[in-house]
């Protein structure tokens, strides 16, 4: 099969972490006989040095007719030291998610038992974490109005949701509850927002579709502290724009690194699909970023087009290298020597071209070289 994929490597690591993304669907490519074309696209910091505009219309255009997206970060410090700026990075992606329609985000959280000592939290209580969180994308208070006052002493942020925004998100985290354990948890704070009572409300009356799943309700900062008490409570978590923002970022520590976080962003016609870590720019050009959470956000967009099997591999190889210990220093073992980023990429391509011989040897491994014995 043939696919068209967008490649928006962005800013900071997002080229880096990309590239092994993109060597790993090469892989599939070969081992699955399939052919992935490539078109690359500029967004966020690396497009204001270039055009002057976070989103060229170019890159939109790129976006659409694409099968699916594969992105990188956005971000630069000269912005987010700034206060002033006007025209920011992070516009790009916001812009971009109101253009191709992209109304909800899904962030697996797994707790991988090779990396439980990696966590500040006790091994007990997060081991077998296994949630998703759906988060509400192109609404909230991301995307209402903005003003600042002209003497700049007041400035305000507007929150507003409809119910048609809230409802296309529900259906799908109800949808996929359905495909794991069946429970789903309201994170919100309806007991101080109105626009939090109406999440209520609506998908209070959605649930009823769904009677083979159990619905809970949880204000924002108690589903925070849970989710490091007993992260194990959770199976698919449901929430508005601003409030998944931070508790993905809260989910982040139970992984041992958010550098092993990916993530999709769905739309009614597309998909593009990213690491959480954002653009790590102290790392830039050092080969050190860890880049699995971009390699697993392309075994998502392998899911997306259909490709079961094929991001089955993937996910089997990362847990692969997790296993040896291959991996880079963020989440490196005591005992072991970090490798490099582009040497993760390499070793996840050659277990995939490679899965039927599943020895490696440690020594070459080290040597940036999978030698099948």
């Amino acid at each position: 099969m043939k696919y068209n994929i967008a490649v928006i490597p962005g800013d900071g690591v997002g080229p880096e972490v990309v590239a092994q993304a993109i060597k790993v669907l090469d892989a599939v490519a070969e081992a699955y006989d399939h052919i992935f074309i490539y078109k690359e696209a500029k967004l966020g910091s690396c497009a204001i040095d270039k055009t002057g505009n976070p989103l060229p219309k170019e890159t939109v255009d790129i976006c659409n007719t694409a099968d699916a997206i594969l992105f990188g970060a956005v971000g630069d410090p000269k912005y987010d030291n700034d206060p002033k700026a006007k025209i920011r990075p992070e516009q790009g992606l916001l812009n971009l998610r109101r253009a191709l329609g992209l109304y909800c985000n899904i962030r697996p959280v797994k707790a991988y038992d090779n990396l439980l000592s990696n966590s500040p939290l006790k091994r007990e209580i997060i081991k077998n974490t296994d949630f998703v969180i759906y988060r509400e994308l192109t609404g909230g208070i991301y995307f209402g109005e903005k003003k600042l006052s002209q003497d700049e002493q007041t400035a305000f942020d507007v929150s507003s949701y409809s119910v048609q925004e809230i409802s296309r998100v529900t259906h799908l985290a109800f949808q996929a509850a359905q495909k794991r354990r069946n429970k789903v948890t309201l994170v919100d704070k309806a007991n101080v927002l109105e626009t939090s009572r109406l999440w209520r409300r609506t998908v209070t009356e959605i649930a009823k579709e769904y009677k083979d799943v159990e619905l809970e309700y949880l204000f924002v900062d108690n589903a925070a502290m849970k989710m490091i008490l007993n992260p194990t409570h959770f199976d698919v978590i449901l929430t508005e724009n601003l409030f998944g923002d931070m508790i993905s970022d809260v989910a982040s520590s139970l992984s041992g690194s958010i550098g092993i976080l990916s993530s999709s962003s769905i739309g009614t016609k597309n998909g593009l699909f990213e690491p959480i870590h954002g653009t790590y720019s102290q790392a830039k050009g050092k080969d050190i970023a860890n880049p699995l959470a971009s390699i697993l956000s392309a075994a998502l967009l392998l899911k997306y087009l259909g490709l079961y099997e094929e991001a089955d591999a993937v996910e089997r190889a990362v847990d692969k290298s997790l296993a040896l210990g291959f991996t880079t220093q963020d989440i490196k073992r005591k005992i072991q020597k970090s490798t490099t980023t582009s040497k993760v990429g390499d070793f996840i391509a050659d277990y995939i071209l490679n899965q039927d011989d599943s020895n490696m040897n440690f020594r070459n491994i080290h040597m940036g070289q999978s030698t099948i014995i």
